[in-house]
C-alpha cells in the first residue's frame, strides 16, 4: 500500500528528543574537574536504573516518552565521561588561578563573589560555577590573590580584585 493512503494518526508515534550539542568549540577539550566527573556518573548510573524499572512497568501511556528521554540523556551523560580529561587541583595550592580554583572577587561597589572555575558541562550559576572559556574565567586564569583584573562585558567593563584562592 502507498504511503500517499494511510492516515498520519495511523503511524507510531516516535518521540524524537532534539540532541544535545556540546558547548565546546571544535577541538576543544572537555575539561572537567574530578568530582565532576563522578557527579556525572552517578547521574548515569541513576539514569540506567530508572530506564530499566520503566522497561519493566506496564500501563504508562507516556512510557515510550520517558523512556526516549531517559536514553537520550543517557547517551549525552556517557558522551561527555568519554570525551572528559580530568584536571586535578594542585598538588600544592597556591594563590595562583586555576581550572578548579573557587575565586573569591571584590567587585568595584566593594561586594565581594566566589567563583569556581569549572568545566562547561558542570556550570551551576546558582552555585557561582563557571565554565573555564566564560569571559570572568579567562581574565581570573593564571592571575593571583592581589592582582587586579579588568573583565570586558558587553555591557561594558569592570575592574576587579582577586582576594582568595581555594581549591577543593
Amino acid at each position: 500500500m502507498s504511503k500517499a493512503f494511510t492516515r498520519e494518526d495511523d503511524a507510531p508515534e516516535t518521540p524524537i528528543a532534539a540532541r544535545r550539542v556540546s558547548a565546546l568549540p571544535p577541538g576543544t577539550q572537555n575539561l572537567m574537574t574530578p568530582d565532576g566527573v563522578q557527579k556525572l556518573r552517578t547521574e548515569l548510573a541513576e539514569v540506567r536504573t530508572a530506564y530499566e524499572q520503566l522497561r519493566a512497568t506496564r500501563g504508562d501511556p507516556d512510557k515510550p516518552q520517558k523512556l526516549a528521554a531517559l536514553e537520550q540523556r543517557a547517551m549525552f551523560l556517557d558522551g561527555c565521561l568519554r570525551t572528559a580529561s580530568v584536571v586535578q587541583p594542585p598538588a600544592t595550592p597556591d594563590d595562583r588561578v586555576r581550572f578548579g580554583a573557587t575565586v573569591t572577587v571584590r567587585e568595584p561597589d566593594g561586594t565581594m563573589a566566589r567563583h569556581r572555575i569549572v568545566g562547561v558541562d558542570e556550570v551551576d550559576f546558582d552555585r557561582g560555577w563557571v565554565s573555564w572559556l566564560s569571559p570572568i574565567a579567562r581574565s581570573l586564569l593564571k592571575k593571583s590573590v592581589g592582582q587586579r583584573v579588568r573583565l570586558r562585558l558587553p555591557g561594558g567593563e569592570k575592574d576587579l580584585e582577586i582576594t582568595g584562592v581555594a581549591y577543593e
